[in-house]
């Protein structure tokens, strides 16, 4: 119980909305604005609605007072009708007095006759009438009544000078109004809402459709780091995040080739010290514990031999080590190619019999000079002359390479190198150039001779080309341009 208490407190909560998270942008950066937008357009709409609907009410309360005003002023100019009796009698028989509230005002500024019957609190306030009063015109004002009620009131004064009667006022209730313009502003906010949600919804399938492979990505990139390349990541679609994925997968299978081709590369060069070394010491405990001439003389050439081995095999190590950063630097100068040539096949000619290999050299009269590095062009003949004898020669089977050099044209040389050997597949020849790869795993070598030759060739500014067939031959051909092809080149 305490181990699992223990872990579960180790366990941070995930924060949904944490902000380093692109939910947490999506929301306040996306959603916000969104619904900001929403907002604004919802409240210029209720308030466009909300002064729609008064100005109507208020053009409709000037328009019905308008009316009113027009008749009660043809009768103040009428001598047989009595002014007061016709306000008094326009004001009870008012027509709309279920709509709305039509009132008599005198000079003083008191409500005299109402189209109710009743008389309303002398207190009450009346801008619009004041209004009136001041610009000899309407006047507007909308408030509450003594009840709390909103309400909305026009006046116009009564111009006679029979009368006492001051002005006319209208009176109206605003409850229908603010209860339309309520409906219409809760349509809009739910047509908002209608809009809202499905972006809402479609915005978090959308994000979660890409955390959720990111989240993947970022679980097994971590299992990468931790050098487990056996997991892989599920691509959901084809866009961007779907590349990515096959990228890293991509990206996995190439780590894991190279960490097994480093592993076998670390075996192979383990193996390839510790036979040398064996030989070294057991030869050197031989001549030490025997004093016989020709045990001396046998030992010492093995020992020499051994050591020649050990030699080259660091220093394919050191060159590679040179490539990797860039510290790989040739010594260019003016060299007979055929001359470097012929050195490196001297060397392994003595070799190539006891492998039960014979070296067959046709040498052309002359070939142009080029431009490079004599020690490196020759370590690349002896690293592929070396391969040739290594894979081909065997004590049942004599085996035959046969060395050609000319020239390919105008401007470059080749050479090759022909064996009867093993050969490499198909499916291996395309990577027969990689560090650490060895197509046969049963022959000595660190496997990474053919990249650095491919690399000292390319810096050659020429190519490295192989053709192979299993169980029949490899050929090796070396192109390198002339000196003066070098030279018009870089003119």
């Amino acid at each position: 119980m305490k181990l699992l208490f223990k872990e579960n407190k180790l366990k941070k909560p995930k924060r949904f909305l944490n902000k380093d998270t692109i939910v947490y942008r999506w929301v306040f950066n996306n959603l916000a604005i969104l619904i900001l937008i929403l907002f604004v357009i919802a409240t210029i709409m209720i308030y466009a609605i909300q002064n729609y609907y008064y100005m109507s009410t208020q053009q409709y309360l000037t328009a019905k007072l308008t009316t009113i005003t027009s008749v009660l002023s043809k009768y103040s100019t009428d001598t047989t009708k009595n002014f007061s009796s016709e306000v008094r009698n326009m004001v009870e028989t008012f027509a709309d007095k279920d709509k709305m509230e039509l009132m008599a005002i005198n000079s003083k500024g008191n409500i005299v006759i109402t189209s109710s019957g009743f008389s309303p609190d002398m207190s009450v306030t009346m801008n619009d009438f004041d209004q009136s009063m001041e610009t000899k015109g309407f006047g507007y004002w909308r408030g509450r009544a003594e009840n709390n009620e909103k309400i909305m009131a026009v006046s116009y004064p009564i111009f006679s000078k029979n009368s006492d009667y001051a002005a006319m006022r209208v009176v109206v209730s605003m409850s229908d109004v603010d209860s339309t313009i309520s409906s219409m502003s809760l349509l809009i906010i739910s047509c908002c809402m209608l809009v809202l949600l499905p972006i809402i919804f479609s915005g978090i399938y959308f994000v979660g459709s890409i955390v959720r492979p990111v989240q993947k990505i970022n679980s097994i990139t971590k299992k990468f780091a931790m050098g487990n390349f056996t997991e892989r990541i599920s691509g959901e679609s084809n866009d961007e995040i779907g590349q990515l994925c096959e990228s890293i997968n991509h990206m996995a299978d190439e780590l894991s080739t190279a960490e097994a081709m480093k592993n076998e590369f670390i075996s192979s060069v383990s193996h390839e010290l510790r036979t040398p070394l064996t030989a070294i010491k057991g030869w050197a405990e031989t001549i030490n514990a025997e004093n016989d001439e020709e045990t001396t003389r046998k030992g010492i050439r093995v020992i020499v031999s051994e050591t020649e081995r050990l030699s080259r095999m660091v220093e394919e190590l050191l060159d590679f080590s040179r490539m990797q950063n860039g510290k790989f630097t040739l010594q260019m100068t003016k060299i007979d190619i055929l001359a470097e040539l012929e050195d490196a096949i001297l060397i392994y000619t003595e070799k190539a019999k006891r492998e039960n290999a014979t070296i067959s050299y046709n040498s052309p009269e002359m070939l142009p000079f080029i431009f490079g590095d004599k020690n490196r062009l020759r370590q690349v003949f002896i690293n592929i002359i070396d391969n040739a004898i290594k894979y081909s020669g065997t004590p049942e089977r004599e085996s035959h390479i046969i060395i050609n050099a000319f020239r390919q044209d105008s401007k470059n040389i080749c050479i090759s190198i022909e064996d009867n050997g093993c050969g490499i597949s198909a499916a291996d020849l395309p990577r027969i150039k990689t560090k650490f790869f060895k197509a046969n795993h049963t022959k000595r070598g660190s496997g990474i001779g053919l990249a650095v030759a491919d690399e000292i060739i390319t810096m050659h500014h020429g190519t490295l080309r192989i053709e192979s067939t299993e169980n029949i031959g490899t050929t090796v051909y070396i192109t390198l341009p002339t000196e003066s092809a070098r030279k018009n080149n870089s003119h």
